[in-house]
């Protein structure tokens, strides 16, 4: 086994942009809005980008190593994580994610709980993380007044901040940031308000799964310093986990025998050793390390977050 990256999967969307080419240099042309790098979903399915299952898609990995490279993280072939970058030059619609019971009963999909991380930011770039307070009889009619930007409870960011975004809570993207957005594998979004942009508007299925008690969640770094890294437990949801870990000159570790996990550089860059070889770790990148990769060593300087699936999907 050995750390497994993909082909990016790149999508044009009319609030997309260019900054993905700071650290890029495959970026197709366009208004380039996602890259779905970790993904096997039935919008977007990878493909090996390296080593010996080079040109294998994830579907195939999934049926032919399924123990060795997720271990025992997958339950009827599905892949419970989706992993991407998100770029806006203009804002992002208003919308909302549903939980698995209504997204099952009403979409045959999963759910859709998500973290953000800040890979990059302009100056006074803003995020959209819940209401303001509001009920939801008021949300209703702000949305049949066409007021809907006086609801939401904006948050300034700067590069690192991260969020966690569960199902149910109102959200949006704004403009001039570049996300890291980890989450479960689906690909369903409700928009309340669109900005005026001619695109379909979802305000009843919205109105039906927001949770107005629900509060934005900033995620805290709380790091503990080692020899070469610091290390930080940043998230903890019901589908996932996500720490961070700060690369001065090298981290040590192994990968867990009962799961996979997922490397994202959020910056910088390094080098991957273990046992069999090296990868080149460049930010922006996202790699698939095998439940039994067993011992590798992240080299650089660098920041990572980990993921790892905390819920095997049933």
């Amino acid at each position: 086994m050995y750390p497994i990256k993909f082909e990016n999967l790149y999508y044009d969307k009319v609030w997309g942009g260019r900054d993905l080419n700071k650290f890029r240099r495959n970026l197709p042309e366009g208004n380039i809005g996602e890259s779905w790098d970790i993904a096997c979903h039935e919008n977007g399915t990878g493909i090996v980008e390296n080593g010996k299952f080079k040109g294998m898609n994830f579907k195939e990995l999934i049926e032919s190593y399924k123990e060795d490279i997720f271990g025992k993280a997958i339950k009827n072939n599905e892949f419970p994580l989706l992993v991407k970058l998100i770029n806006s030059n203009e804002n992002l619609s208003v919308q909302v994610h549903p939980n698995d019971d209504y997204a099952r009963r009403v979409e045959n999909s999963f759910g859709k709980t998500e973290a953000w991380y800040v890979v990059d930011t302009k100056e006074g770039a803003e995020l959209i993380v819940g209401t303001n307070g509001c009920t939801k009889e008021q949300f209703e009619e702000a949305i049949k007044n066409n007021t809907v930007e006086h609801c939401l409870n904006r948050v300034k960011v700067k590069k690192g901040d991260a969020f966690l975004i569960n199902s149910g809570l109102v959200h949006a993207i704004c403009s001039g940031l570049v996300i890291a957005e980890i989450q479960q594998n689906s690909d369903i979004t409700y928009r309340v308000y669109d900005y005026g942009r001619p695109r379909e508007i979802h305000v009843e299925k919205s109105l039906e799964i927001i949770d107005f008690d629900l509060k934005p969640e900033r995620l805290i770094e709380e790091y503990k310093s080692f020899d070469g890294y610091k290390y930080t437990n940043l998230c903890v949801s019901d589908y996932f986990k996500i720490d961070k870990c700060s690369i001065s000159s090298k981290f040590n570790t192994s990968s867990d025998k009962d799961k996979f996990s997922i490397i994202t550089c959020v910056d910088g860059s390094g080098l991957i050793n273990y046992k069999g070889g090296t990868e080149i770790v460049n930010k922006g990148d996202s790699i698939l390390i095998p439940a039994q990769l067993g011992n590798y060593e992240v080299k650089g300087d660098l920041e990572i977050l980990i993921s790892k699936p905390v819920m095997c999907i049933e």
